[in-house]
């Protein structure tokens, strides 16, 4: 077969694939024009959408317009008021910048564009199709601009046919409008689809008045303030916005919101922090909702990775990863309450312990609770023991009322906090075997066992190879005593399966040693034993909750008791 011949492209074949890289979907140009509203200063922006927005698209708002003679030359590639030169982009602090905006939305669909600079000044019309100017008229309006776009990807049948179903569709631009919403609480925002009113914010500069509107009031009310932090050396982002507390969670990730400067922006980065800071809050699989913006030196984000400006990298990632993970899990700490004893409290899934199990770590006859080091403040109030429930739950008295604490969860948290300060400073309690124990492995957990053996032996654990798929277990950390050992082993290598860094895989480590070393359901406690795990769990790091992010306690407080009997 011969050699093609190198052709020049055309310029309308340029121009098409150039805005292919800008307008992917109906969203894409509904983000485009809101981000124009925004940029232009706008306080009210109403967006009216028809046919999943590839029949009709229009944006409207009361910002600056365009001058009439500017016009036209916005629908030019490249054309700009926002910078200058390739310096600016280090010190851009708006939304848009590259000029390709409405140009790009003008190759692929028709477009009307109304617009009006000066208050009393006389507006302009503008039609374009593939392009170009196809109508230019005078037109009296309001300041401001009103753009319409009909028809998108008519004349690229190749990008419309990949779009989704009506509904996934409505649902993006849906999703795109909320984003900004809570990026800008102060501005006005309507948003029509087919004639339905989706969502009306109403622009008090109030995020919880924001978050009412796009996930309703009651989720609004339980959020859990986030206020601005003191930048370090000018190099931490200042962070302020709302985090749920552990009780309200989504099984899925589309509740998480990042803005950088208002921006909005989807980032692994900041992603894989905030879940990382609730680590040990939350059930597997259940996510939190979050609506965080990071202000920062323009100077130390590319918001020039994409051509939608969706990815944003960061000069410093460490010290913003540090920071956002320092401030959600301080106010994690310091506000998420006990949930009150109700039907909602016992929602999340439950992973109790087998009845029937061995008991505590065993010294001598004497079943003891391992220390543990007391915390700057304490997190629940002081609690006086009265007895156990089913040989599963400690009944205590507090200050306020009842509390109803999950024995296996509680001691999961004291043996985590403990076994994960004796790792990093390498001063894990290790108990030697009599006789060593042989456990076999299946292929996956052998490989394992060989990628983190390191690891295995900061946490106490002495295993040799043993022929083919077997290894010997010769020492344990101490928190295994008298435990199931075999399939601790097991377990333990299977909870480091899957990508991840050092910490992430010490916390899992950690969280499987716990768990395996916990008092479990069904086993009977005595009253100094209860106090001891009561004692403790008062002092660990976050009382309120196991490291797999089951509650440890539930309250029932002293007014829901006086309402039961009659008494208020």
């Amino acid at each position: 077969m011969p050699p093609r011949a190198i052709r020049v492209l055309s310029p309308e074949t340029v121009a098409k694939i150039a805005a292919g890289e800008v307008v992917e979907r109906p969203a894409s140009v509904v983000k485009e024009l809101v981000e124009n509203s925004l940029d232009a200063g706008a306080s009210q922006i109403s967006v009216e959408v028809r046919g999943s927005g590839v029949s009709y698209i229009r944006v409207s708002d009361n910002g600056t317009g365009l001058a009439a003679d500017e016009a036209e030359m916005a629908f030019q590639r490249h054309a700009t008021s926002k910078i200058t030169n390739l310096a600016d982009l280090e010190g851009a602090t708006t939304l848009g910048f590259r000029g390709e905006a409405l140009p790009s939305i003008a190759q692929v669909a028709q477009v009307e564009m109304l617009t009006c600079g000066e208050v009393d000044a006389p507006g302009v019309n503008l039609a374009m199709r593939e392009g170009r100017t196809v109508k230019r008229e005078a037109r009296a309006c309001p300041q401001g601009t009103t753009v319409t776009v009909r028809d998108l990807f008519r004349n690229v049948p190749a990008r419309l046919k990949f779009l989704k179903s009506a509904t996934t569709e409505n649902n993006q631009i849906s999703n795109m409008v909320s984003q900004y919403c809570l990026a800008f609480p102060e501005v006005r925002f309507t948003l029509s689809i087919d004639g339905r009113n989706v969502l009306r914010t109403p622009g008090s500069g109030s995020l919880r008045d924001a978050l009412a509107e796009v996930y309703g009031p009651e989720v609004a009310q339980a959020m859990l303030e986030i206020r601005a932090n003191v930048g370090e050396a000018g190099l931490a982002p200042a962070v302020t916005g709302f985090v749920s507390p552990p009780s309200v969670t989504r099984a899925a990730r589309n509740c998480l919101s990042f803005f950088v400067n208002r921006r909005w922006v989807q980032s692994r980065l900041l992603t894989g922090v905030v879940e990382k800071a609730y680590e040990g809050w939350l059930a597997v699989r259940r996510y939190p909702i979050v609506a965080l913006n990071l202000s920062m030196s323009p100077a130390l984000v590319d918001v020039n990775v994409h051509p939608a400006k969706r990815e944003v990298r960061f000069a410093q990632e460490p010290v913003v990863f540090g920071t956002v993970h320092g401030v959600v899990r301080r106010v994690l700490m310091e506000k998420a309450p006990i949930p009150e004893m109700s039907p909602s409290a016992f929602a999340a899934p439950v992973e109790v312990g087998r009845a029937g199990e061995t008991p505590l770590v065993t010294a001598g006859q004497r079943r003891v609770l391992p220390l543990m080091p007391e915390p700057a403040r304490r997190e629940i109030p002081v609690l006086r023991v009265l007895g156990q429930a089913a040989g599963t739950y400690v009944i205590a008295e507090g200050p306020d009322g009842l509390y109803l604490i999950d024995q296996h969860a509680a001691h999961e948290r004291v043996l985590f906090d403990r076994v994960l300060s004796q790792s990093r400073e390498r001063a894990v309690e290790v108990q030697s075997l009599l006789e060593p124990v042989a456990v076999e492995l299946t292929p996956k957990q052998e490989t394992l066992l060989a990628d983190h053996r390191e690891m295995m032996v900061q946490f106490g654990f002495s295993i040799d190879p043993f022929g083919d798929k077997t290894c010997l277990v010769r020492a344990v950390p101490s928190v295994l005593t008298g435990k199931r050992i075999t399939n601790a082993v097991k377990e333990t290598l299977d909870s480091l399966e899957g990508e991840s860094d050092v910490l992430d895989g010490e916390d899992r480590m950690a969280r499987s040693l716990a768990c395996h070393g916990a008092v479990r359901a069904g086993q009977s406690l005595s009253q100094e034993e209860m106090r001891e795990l009561v004692g403790q769990l008062e002092r660990t790091t976050s009382p309120r909750t196991c490291p797999h992010g089951r509650p440890t306690m539930v309250h029932l407080s002293s007014i829901r008791l006086n309402r039961e009997f009659g008494r208020t």
